[in-house]
């Protein structure tokens, strides 16, 4: 059996509902996490994305942007993530992004996840939910809307590592 540990220390979780861990409408989950040219590079090769925006700063520079971005689809990545670690065995049905503003390398995200509404169906639960990237520092570089199918509308303590044999 073979453990691995997904999450690291610096990629905090946290819950607006302290007090309760069942999700309710108005329930917010957080996660903290700042992308390193590594996770870029990681990403590049899982997907085979190797735009040059991502690894070549002149570039970036001569298309408007300070220095590299990190791929907005890599910093989205962080809402399933999100949901997963809180409810193991959701699915994840649907997902609206638009990009605000770039992220660069360096940049400390902080992604929510905000639930809409919730609805029971048989013994599921299809929950709507903001989904929110911002900056540490204040500006929103990500906004959209998920939809998910709960197995549970509790709140599972985010899973730090995962078994595979």
């Amino acid at each position: 059996m073979l453990i691995k540990r997904l999450f690291s220390s610096s990629h905090a979780f946290s819950s607006s509902s302290a007090s309760s861990n069942l999700l309710k409408i108005g329930s917010v989950l957080q996660q903290a996490r700042t992308f390193t040219d590594d996770d870029v590079l990681g990403y590049s090769k899982l997907t085979h994305d190797a735009n040059p925006l991502h690894f070549d700063a002149e570039c970036a520079k001569n298309t408007g942007f300070s220095d590299c971005l990190v791929p907005g689809m890599l910093v989205a990545s962080l809402f399933p993530r999100i949901i997963a670690a809180h409810f193991p065995g959701a699915i994840y049905v649907s997902q609206t992004l638009h990009f605000k503003l770039p992220v660069y390398i360096g940049d400390q995200i902080i992604a929510e996840v905000q639930a809409v509404s919730i609805r029971q169906i048989k013994n599921k639960y299809i929950a709507k939910l903001s989904t929110k990237c911002i900056k540490c520092d204040g500006p929103l570089v990500i906004d959209g809307e998920a939809t998910a199918m709960l197995p549970s509308l509790v709140m599972e303590p985010p899973n730090l590592a995962v078994t595979s044999s």
